[in-house]
């Protein structure tokens, strides 16, 4: 091994104490030798890596957002889909995809890719690894780091069956004679699946259904081989990974067996290999939890550098459709502080339901029962958990972000558009870095073909597109995807111009009374940019507090609307049904 500077020096202490704490009853011969392995890795990786140069640029900025999407959302026939996508991004999204998460892209064998049955190869229909770097030459990319299973078709499970190695030790078969009552639930599927194996019989540990085997990484040689598929992340583009379900890695008996403070210890080995390994790295932890645990990821400085803000969408949601947002503005007035360097990822739809688990001490049971019943009034569905007590229990809606815009009480589209352009830019107004779900974008209905089809509700929300068909709506300008892409364009590139929505500039809410309106400062002092949201179907009249505004405003027309430019006087503001405005000086 070549001479590692001083910096790589204090990371290899911070690798041996971190494998020391996860593996303490491991013995001192055994990390040292993972530890060699692990620095032997990082070290080539350093020689021949693109990104060895160090430099001086921030990972996120008041420019970022991230756009969504599966690797064939779009596709064309005879085409690998990728390549597809990569012709549409630019002229079509523009400044909504500065980031592109592409959900899981490696071979599969269920659960929209979450079931990984190669970690070496693509799906063949979506293209292979160029085509990943082709797309990261005008945009940085995202990419999910599924670390707490695989697929039962994985080779490690097909080694387990036989008996042999890493499969035996790679796949986790817990002791029966343990105690696993106390275990937290992200499903109603049971916790085992039994595999029949050369030796009989045998149980393995299925979080999420049968065919994602939990990996054991009780095993200190899975840090190699994550390490490894990071490594072949960044070499092929990608600079933002996601953590996906990294709550449920470490079980322990007794233990709920989420977010065990050895999972923690993973999460900072992790954002270890990650800084060693390329600067400009971001590492974000999918945890969808109460509050509390999900931003214990980020409260320590030394874990993930962003987390996703379960809580919003299901808050947000709630609100619009009810008009009362009541609980969204003692949320957002609460906002956590966190650690310099760290951050929100604030979205409303995603390849998920939308969770509920955020909502446990935000919002009581009638009013969540209350947004359960108006979600499957637009034709959404709810999926369940299962209790250690054996009762299930609500844990995520199912329904298009799109969809759930309807009115359903009247025209399903009164005020569609204008509820869901609404509920974007709310998401670009707090403190945070926005993203945005492709067929939310795109204006797609709850999909119910394909959930016929799968009998999996989280099909509604996952619409596939054919480019030409696609093409042909995008350009007519009466369509609502042309409509929303051509708005939401324009609020990007307008925000991306205003340093006081940056990540990291300050937040205040200013109207934590109020359940009509939702208004939000940021920024401090004569720059100060007030984002005010209508969440009503019905014209509103608000004046802005002589204490919030700078001293530079008066009573006259001198503020105006940075998304249309139009002049508003700060003591009367006029507001149509679900209108917002970003007001500033002059």
């Amino acid at each position: 091994m070549k001479q590692i500077d001083s910096e790589k020096k204090i990371d290899r202490l911070k690798i041996d104490k971190l494998l020391k704490t996860i593996y303490s009853n491991n013995t001192t011969e055994e990390i040292n030798f993972i530890s060699n392995q692990l620095l032997q890795i990082l070290d080539d990786f350093s020689e021949k890596s693109a990104y060895e140069e160090k430099r001086d640029k921030e990972s996120w900025n008041e420019s970022h957002s991230v756009l969504i999407t599966y690797a064939d959302s779009i596709y064309k026939n005879g085409e690998a889909t990728l390549t597809t996508l990569n012709e549409l991004l630019s002229k079509h999204f523009g400044s909504l995809s500065k980031v592109v998460h592409i959900l899981p892209f490696l071979k599969s064998t269920s659960d929209g890719g979450f079931a990984v049955s190669s970690y070496d190869s693509l799906e063949e229909k979506f293209g292979d690894w160029d085509d990943l770097k082709s797309i990261s030459k005008n945009h940085d990319l995202m990419a999910d780091l599924v670390l707490n299973h695989v697929s039962s078709s994985h080779p490690w499970v097909q080694q387990f069956i036989k008996c042999q190695e890493p499969g035996i030790s790679n796949v986790f078969s817990p002791k029966q004679n343990l105690d696993w009552s106390n275990v937290v639930r992200p499903r109603s599927s049971s916790l085992f699946s039994q595999i029949n194996t050369e030796d009989g019989p045998k149980q393995v540990w299925t979080t999420f259904g049968p065919d994602q085997i939990d990996l054991n990484w009780h095993n200190p040689k899975m840090t190699l081989e994550f390490l490894n598929l990071i490594i072949n992340y960044l070499s092929n583009g990608i600079k933002w990974l996601r953590l996906d379900a990294v709550g449920f890695i470490w079980k322990e008996s007794g233990t709920t067996c989420l977010h065990l403070p050895k999972a923690h210890s993973i999460v900072k080995l992790l954002r270890v290999f990650l800084n060693n390994l390329l600067d400009e790295g971001v590492l974000i932890t999918e945890t969808n939890v109460p509050q509390k645990e999900n931003l214990s990821y980020l409260i320590s400085d030394d874990e993930a550098h962003m987390a996703y803000n379960f809580p919003l969408p299901p808050l947000l949601l709630e609100a619009i459709i009810t008009s009362r947002a009541d609980i969204l503005n003692s949320w957002i007035f609460d906002w956590p502080i966190l650690p310099e360097g760290t951050t929100l990822f604030n979205f409303t739809a995603s390849h998920d339901g939308v969770g509920l688990r955020a909502l446990e001490g935000l919002m009581n049971e009638q009013r969540i029962k209350d947004l359960l019943i108006n979600c499957e009034k637009r034709g959404g569905l709810v999926s369940h958990r299962r209790l250690s007590n054996g009762d299930d229990k609500p844990y995520e809606l199912n329904i298009s972000w799109w969809s759930a815009m309807e009115d359903s009480s009247r025209d399903a589209k009164r005020f569609q558009y204008e509820r869901f352009i609404l509920s974007q830019l709310l998401v670009m107004s707090l403190k945070g870095v926005p993203a945005f779900y492709l067929p939310a974008l795109l204006a797609s209905e709850n999909d119910i073909k394909s959930f016929s089809m799968t009998g999996q509700r989280r099909d509604l929300n996952r619409e596939k597109f054919k480019a030409e068909n696609l093409l042909a709506v995008l350009s007519n300008p009466e369509s609502n995807a042309n409509k929303n892409l051509k708005y939401l364009r324009n609020a990007m590139d307008v925000r991306s111009k205003l340093k006081q929505f940056h990540p990291c500039s300050q937040m205040k809410c200013l109207s934590k009374s109020r359940s009509d309106i939702v208004v939000i400062k940021r920024g401090n002092g004569p720059e100060s940019v007030f984002a005010i949201h209508n969440m009503t179907e019905n014209k509103i009249n608000y004046q802005l507090n002589d204490n919030d505004l700078p001293k530079i405003i008066d009573n006259d027309f001198n503020t105006h609307d940075f998304l249309t430019s139009t002049k508003y006087n700060c003591k009367n503001i006029s507001l149509d049904p679900f209108q917002v405005i970003w007001l500033g000086a002059l």
